[in-house]
């Protein structure tokens, strides 16, 4: 538990909370001291997030409403597209499915029952890319301090340097090359443990206003870090399993040939990753 408390204090504090064993003397000497930091820092973001109006002298919306009004003031349609580009890939990876059987207002008063979901909000988060363009960016995340803690685990692992100094070390040894890549929206490849549901913003477009259950591991959802986890770990597994059996068929290959160079890079990228 000690290497858990020093890389992840936080989130095994909540788990704690949310198991009911926070009295417990392992736990009760530093939980409160954690929450009570933890709620600081997320003040102190909040409170800054709200007070940035402008970045490189470009004004910064905080709803989806104020992105187009500016797109309308400045006769441009740079917020427009990047909400568009944002949904488009939410879209494609599946993040929600369309519920057609009563609107958000019969859920909430009773006369349309969906068992065990619960309603959670939805917000854009918009940035510009230092990227010489200024580029736009739109983030589609979800307000998980709305739910309730789920029942399964929310703890995600996150690789140590040392484990990325002996993988590069590994390299170096091998003379291997090493790679590295962006995996585009990460979360949203993995499956939503939670059963949620958030009534279509004007992000949606002509869906705004539908009831969309949450199918994919949107970003802000407290078990978005663990069911990445667990999808790219399994990932992880299967690519072992084709090595493993590319190493049987050709036992003597030399590691640093181009093939089995490939098979390693991207073992231990996986390995890596599956800790992130």
């Amino acid at each position: 538990m000690q290497e858990i408390l020093d890389s992840s204090p936080v989130k095994l504090a909540e788990y704690s909370v949310a198991a009911n064993i926070a009295e417990e003397p392992a736990f009760a000497w530093w939980i409160s001291r954690i929450l009570r930091k933890r709620n600081r820092i997320i003040a102190k973001v909040k409170s800054r997030y709200w007070k940035t109006t402008h970045k490189f002298g470009i004004q910064m919306p905080k709803t989806v409403a104020e992105a187009y009004e500016i797109d309308h003031i400045t006769g441009t349609n740079n917020w427009t597209l990047a909400i568009e580009k944002e949904m488009r890939k939410i879209w494609e990876l599946g993040a929600f499915e369309k519920w057609n059987k009563g609107t958000s207002e019969d859920i909430r008063s009773g006369k349309t029952k969906m068992p065990g979901y619960e309603e959670i909000g939805c917000h854009m988060v918009f940035d510009i890319k230092m990227d010489g363009k200024f580029t736009r960016k739109a983030r589609y995340v979800a307000n998980g301090i709305e739910t309730e803690p789920p029942t399964a685990q929310t703890y995600a692992s996150v690789v140590s340097r040392d484990s990325v100094r002996i993988a590069l070390l590994y390299a170096a040894l091998n003379d291997l090359e090493v790679l590295s890549c962006d995996v585009t929206n990460a979360y949203l490849n993995a499956n939503c443990r939670e059963k949620i549901w958030v009534q279509a913003g004007p992000e949606f477009g002509e869906d705004e206003g539908l009831v969309m259950i949450i199918k994919k591991a949107l970003y802000g959802l407290k078990s978005s870090g663990a069911s990445w986890r667990n999808m790219i770990s399994q990932t992880n597994k299967q690519m072992w399993n084709y090595i493993l059996k590319a190493i049987a068929i050709h036992p003597h290959a030399d590691p640093r040939n181009h093939s089995t160079r490939l098979f390693l890079v991207f073992s231990l990228q996986f390995r890596v990753a599956m800790k992130t």
